[in-house]
């Protein structure tokens, strides 16, 4: 948008926010439709709607036609997510911490191959990045239609049916609606910071006369760390209580921002990406695992919703909240709020956690 649109940087931000709305909007209703429709015809519905976008970007990406499909993709982009979270939830022939594991190491699988493509076919032109996209979403469509299709209610009496442990499986509420919320509101956090490595980090590292070359190094190295680190990662951590190894590592995770405090040359920021990469290994992932394990069986597309909400609103608000912090403070307070923030909702979680578990005994 700016470089070849001509549009300025505050325009950009404006579009990107407006984006990001549209998606939460898509995760409120991918969630809700989830419950209350059918997840087979939603996740259909969803996918049309940003291949559209896409379609339309093909032959006409000016301005404000860009903008415009941008926020028609977020829209259904952000009800896939939310689907694809809901369909994990609903996976019952391995644990559900399994599953939301390798469900994150597929999506940073994408990002890393993705990103690494785009830099290759732009230079054929914005149309065949386009064209590309819009191929990986019509395979995705041909995925939907012919694995999708799942009776959901039949499922779920077969399994009760053969396994009287199933009967019982809770309560028809939330087990904590309160702990469900503080969960959320520490993804917002974590997500609002982990957006400024994309946002204030670029112009932090350049005043250090840290080239943008270098920085962009900064994420292939996160990707691939997630991609082959994630599967062992994933067989250490069944030793351990889920709720252990989340806490552990959203810990790691927000001490990397108090560490960004003294960084000063660039193999300090490609530590602390190591670093601020095996928190996220360990404590991101089990996260919507977690949230759906305190939800009832009719309620997981709403509460995965909900997760995804927080986390694109935590996205959309970084970008603007780092720009203040930076405009009236400095990068050294921005930092030590981000990861003070973090700090403290993690804890308001686990207080509330653990008055669950005592409550439960």
């Amino acid at each position: 948008m700016h470089d070849t649109l001509h549009e300025s940087l505050t325009v950009a931000g404006i579009v990107l926010f407006i984006m990001s709305c549209f998606m939460v909007l898509g995760n409120y209703l991918g969630g809700i439709l989830f419950d209350r429709w059918s997840p087979y015809k939603t996740a259909l519905i969803s996918i049309f709607i940003s291949l559209i976008a896409l379609v339309v970007l093909i032959f006409s990406h000016g301005w404000p036609i860009f903008a415009i499909m941008l926020f028609i993709y977020g829209l259904g982009e952000g009800s896939s997510l939310t689907l694809l979270n809901s369909y994990a939830s609903k996976v019952q022939s391995t644990s559900t911490r399994h599953v939301f594991n390798s469900l994150y190491i597929g999506i940073n699988l994408g990002v890393v191959i993705g990103t690494a493509a785009v830099g290759y076919l732009l230079k054929f032109g914005i149309s065949t990045v386009f064209t590309v996209a819009t191929s990986f979403y019509v395979i995705l469509l041909i995925m939907t239609i012919f694995e999708f299709n799942v009776d959901f209610q039949k499922s779920q009496s077969t399994i009760n049916q053969n396994s009287q442990s199933d009967v019982d499986m809770g309560p028809q509420k939330p087990a904590n609606p309160k702990l469900i919320w503080l969960i959320c509101t520490m993804v917002f956090f974590i997500y609002m910071s982990y957006t400024l490595w994309e946002s204030v980090m670029p112009v932090h590292m350049g005043q250090l006369y840290i080239s943008f070359e270098k920085y962009s190094m900064i994420w292939p190295i996160n990707g691939l760390l997630i991609v082959f680190g994630q599967p062992i990662i994933n067989r250490i951590g069944t030793n351990f209580k889920m709720v252990r190894q989340i806490s552990f590592g959203v810990v790691v995770f927000a001490l990397t921002f108090f560490m960004l405090i003294w960084a000063k040359q660039y193999v300090s920021f490609i530590i602390i990406m190591v670093i601020l990469t095996f928190g996220e290994m360990n404590g991101l992932p089990a996260i919507p695992a977690w949230i759906d394990s305190l939800a009832d069986a009719k309620q997981k597309g709403k509460y995965q919703g909900m997760f995804n909400i927080f986390m694109s609103f935590g996205r959309a608000v970084g970008p603007l909240f780092g720009g203040i912090m930076v405009e009236w403070f400095n990068y050294p307070i921005l930092f030590a709020v981000s990861g003070s923030l973090i700090l403290l909702s993690m804890a308001a979680v686990m207080i509330e956690n653990r008055k669950k578990f005592l409550a439960q005994d």
